[in-house]
Order: structure tokens, then C-alpha cells, then sequence
């Protein structure tokens, strides 16, 4: 039995139960799950089921050998309450910290991501925010509310260097749209060895040992990487330190890779111009949080790989998975998380 643990369109629930109709039955039943609140929302984290629900969600869980999605707050270990299970298909790409919280990384449970998905619309607010800045967007639209003519000269993105931390599938894209507007690109990588620059499409790869190197060249840094114990606090006061002076600091990873007092104070003293946010360490970002009142940031509500199509490529993904696990072919499942190393 599938069982779909995240709300999806009917247009989504059809491709998937369509697509393998001889061979799988598939249970989604939306009375158990929060409604979406937009478009490919996953449902509102506070909703909880009254205990029927409760008893019905586990009943269906105890039959399931295959999720689209972790169920959330769940009161048991997954696999007491899916003995069945086997795959996971998740929704998003950094699941590994869940994964681990789960006590699955020893498990004989196949779970692969969405790694990928996300691509196109996390580059898009990367340069989003960039042109935002660059352009000075907000102080146009502040002169244009005030009826103000003042005319000023611009930065262009041009020439200058772009450093990513996390050159995974979303920061080849990142790269990949830098380089189209000819900027340099450099990014820090596990492998540095020879090719590895062309391969990730970037002008030149740095190792952990030469981070600051990289941060002293960077007008702007691009945090794509997911949450592990390698990445956990990687930037803090001596990496912002190192950072050239006026450089924009874009974080689409996860909050807990970012010391974020020190990124305040780097912000305060204007060692970094501009920090566009997509996430933080609390979620959502406190009302108290000085993030808020600062002029030179941007906050994004966790929201920026939130786009209209994300379901469809989802479905798309799961169904092609789908295929190669009835046949056997786990080893063609893809992006497979790598439990360990949690990405």
C-alpha cells in the first residue's frame, strides 16, 4: 500500500494512483490532514487530529509500505507504527537532521528526497535578492511612492565573484545562472581534486582548510548547503571577519549553519551590505528577532522553493521512483539520501 502523508492536489493524487493501478493501491484521505493554506503548502504545522482521526491515521500507517512524505508529530518511532514500511519519497531536499531525529539512520529504510526540485526557484530568489540590492529596488520604490527624481549610479553583477557554500544540484544552479551574468564563481567543496571546477561549473573550488581564502574574494555568499555536522555553525564571527567588506550574504541552506549574533553584528557594523534570508534557526523568526527592523535585510518565510509547480514535479518524481522500486531497481531511486551523512 502507498500512503500519500501530505496534502496534494487531486490532479497530483490521480497521476500517482494512475500511474501503477494494476500493481499498488493508494490511500489519501485529506479529512486526516490539515488543509492548504496555497498552493503547494504542506499543511499548518500547529493542526492536530481529534483522536478518531488518530486511531484511523494509524491504522492506515500500520498497512503502508511506501510514504509520500514523514508523517509529523508523531507520538511513536515510524517504524512501530509502519512495521511495513520500506521507502520513503519526501517533499523536501534537507531531511537528513529528521532522519536522524527519527532514529532511522541505522534502519534498513530507503528514503530518498526531493533533491532538485527546488533548484530553479532557490536561483531565482538568489538573484532576486541580488538585483534587489544591486539595483536598489527598495529605495526606488520608496522615491517612486514620494514622487522623487534622483538619479544615481548603479552596480552591475558583472565581474564580481559569487562564492557558494554547498555546490550540490541547487548551487550548480545558483553557478549556472552566475556565470550568465558573467560573474566569477567560486565554491567550497568536499573533492577538490583536478576537473572538479568544470564538473560543478564554477571557475574555481576551495577546500574546508581555504574557506576564509574564499570568503576574502566573495561579494557575495550564497549558503546552499544542508544542515550536517560538518555544516552546523560553519559561519561565524571569524568567517564573517574574513568576508570582503560590502558583500552580500544570501542564505537559502539552513538557519543552524549561521552563528546568527555574529551575522547581526556583521550586518550593524556594514561588513556585510545586504543579507537576504530564507531561513533561521527559529522558525517561524520570533517577533523580538532584530532581524526584523534591520534596513539592510531581507526576510523570506522559509517560502523561496515554494513555487505553483512544486506538487507536480513532486508527483513526476515519486511516480518515476515508484516504477523503479516495483521493479526491484533501488538502485536507480533517486536522490537517495545518504543516511549517514545526512544528505
Amino acid at each position: 500500500m502507498v500512503m500519500l502523508t501530505s496534502p496534494l492536489e487531486p490532479e497530483h493524487v490521480e497521476r500517482i494512483a494512475g500511474a501503477f493501478s494494476d500493481r499498488i493501491e493508494v490511500i489519501f484521505r485529506p479529512d486526516l490532514m490539515p488543509a492548504p493554506r496555497y498552493v503547494a503548502d504542506h499543511g499548518d504545522p500547529s493542526w492536530r487530529r481529534n483522536p478518531a482521526q488518530e486511531r484511523e491515521w494509524h491504522r492506515l500507517l500500520g498497512q503502508a509500505e511506501v510514504l509520500l512524505d514523514f508523517p509529523q508529530h508523531e507520538p511513536r518511532p515510524l517504524l512501530e507504527l509502519a512495521p511495513r514500511l520500506r521507502w520513503v519519497q519526501t517533499t523536501s531536499a534537507g531531511v537528513g537532521p529528521l532522519v536522524q531525529r527519527l532514529g532511522l539512520q541505522d534502519s534498513y529504510l530507503i528514503v530518498t528526497t526531493s533533491s532538485g526540485i527546488h533548484a530553479q526557484p532557490l536561483a531565482d530568489f538568489v538573484f532576486a535578492a541580488l538585483l534587489f540590492h544591486t539595483k536598489e529596488i527598495g529605495r526606488l520604490v520608496e522615491e517612486q511612492r514620494t514622487r522623487q527624481w534622483n538619479r544615481f549610479a548603479g552596480v552591475e553583477l558583472a565581474g564580481q565573484t559569487m562564492a557558494i557554500i554547498g555546490p550540490g544540484r541547487i548551487g550548480r544552479e545558483v553557478a549556472r545562472i552566475a556565470r550568465a551574468f558573467r560573474m566569477r564563481v567560486a565554491a567550497l567543496a568536499r573533492d577538490c581534486s583536478p576537473g572538479r571546477a568544470e564538473s560543478l561549473g564554477v571557475d574555481q573550488v576551495y577546500s574546508r582548510d581555504e574557506l576564509h581564502l574564499m570568503l576574502a574574494e566573495a561579494d557575495c555568499l550564497v549558503v546552499c548547503a544542508p544542515l550536517t555536522p560538518e555544516t552546523e555553525d560553519l559561519l561565524g564571527s571569524d568567517e564573517f571577519a574574513a568576508l570582503k567588506p560590502g558583500a552580500v550574504f544570501v542564505n537559502i541552506g539552513r538557519g543552524a549553519i549561521v552563528d546568527e549574533d555574529a551575522l547581526l553584528r556583521s550586518l550593524r557594523e556594514g561588513r556585510i551590505a545586504f543579507a537576504a534570508l530564507d531561513v533561521f534557526r527559529e522558525e517561524p523568526l520570533p517577533a523580538d528577532s532584530p532581524f526584523w527592523d534591520m534596513p539592510n535585510v531581507l526576510i523570506n518565510p522559509h517560502s523561496a522553493s515554494t513555487v505553483a509547480t512544486e506538487n507536480a514535479k513532486i508527483a513526476e518524481l515519486f511516480v518515476r521512483n515508484l516504477g523503479h522500486y516495483l521493479a526491484g531497481e533501488v538502485d536507480q531511486m533517486s536522490p537517495l539520501l545518504d543516511k549517514h551523512r545526512l544528505y
